[in-house]
């Protein structure tokens, strides 16, 4: 984290005056007089004018994410998340993973970007299981194909292995390991169906809670932030 933001966030100061403590000299860390606002701070010691600073505690969000909102904290054409939450919670926060304008469901945010970096590496294939409705009901040979990989336009590797599980004829669940752009509905595209309808039910192991509605959010337990 910056030491800028490191001593807004602690303080419940704005950057600017974060800043101006700097460039007064009034902020050391680890004893040392520091002046510059882009200084990465990890586990050091961080005073102001002398007194040893807290350190600000990273937020993990759950929330359940309703169609028709971005998985973004500015976008010009559709409101984003953040107007979900309240406004206290906003800064700093980001979308760790996305989902589309129109699918639903389960959505993280934190302000730690090092879990967020874990959570979306593509070396750890952290699974994703989603709610899917199709137009067509499912083609037998596609769970076949799925677990095998399929190969989608533009991409140079055919994705990881996949699993389905048919819920009705037009109702699956499906699991896979990474994140490609628009991955699910393009998987389905390529064996002819199209998505309907997607909801995202559970990452890793942290599961949607069922009792949040479209909207509602809640913070992660620390078992759940240490699943990650």
């Amino acid at each position: 984290m910056r030491l800028d933001r490191y001593l807004s966030e602690a303080c419940g100061i704005t950057r600017s005056n974060a800043k101006k403590a700097l460039h007064r000299g009034d902020v050391t860390v680890d004893g040392v007089v520091i002046k510059k606002g882009d200084t990465q701070i990890t586990n050091q010691a961080v005073s102001i004018d002398g007194q040893l600073l807290a350190s600000p505690a990273a937020r993990y969000l759950l929330l359940h994410k309703p169609a028709g909102y971005i998985s973004a904290t500015q976008d010009d054409a559709h409101p984003c998340v953040l107007r979900l939450l309240p406004a206290e919670l906003h800064r700093g926060l980001q979308c760790a993973g996305r989902l589309d304008v129109d699918t639903t469901g389960l959505l993280l945010l934190t302000d730690d970007g090092k879990w967020s970096h874990r959570l979306r590496a593509p070396k750890r294939a952290c699974p994703k299981v989603y709610q899917v409705d199709l137009i067509e009901p499912l083609a037998p040979a596609v769970a076949q194909q799925f677990a095998k990989g399929l190969e989608l336009h533009n991409e140079d590797k055919p994705t990881l292995p996949a699993t389905l599980e048919q819920l009705t004829p037009t109702r699956v669940l499906l699991t896979i390991q990474e994140g490609k752009y628009h991955q699910v509905k393009r998987m389905f595209a390529a064996v002819g169906n199209h998505v309907v309808a997607l909801h995202r039910l559970q990452v890793g192991d942290i599961v949607l809670d069922e009792s949040l509605a479209p909207g509602e959010w809640r913070h992660l337990t620390e078992q759940e932030v240490a699943s990650i």
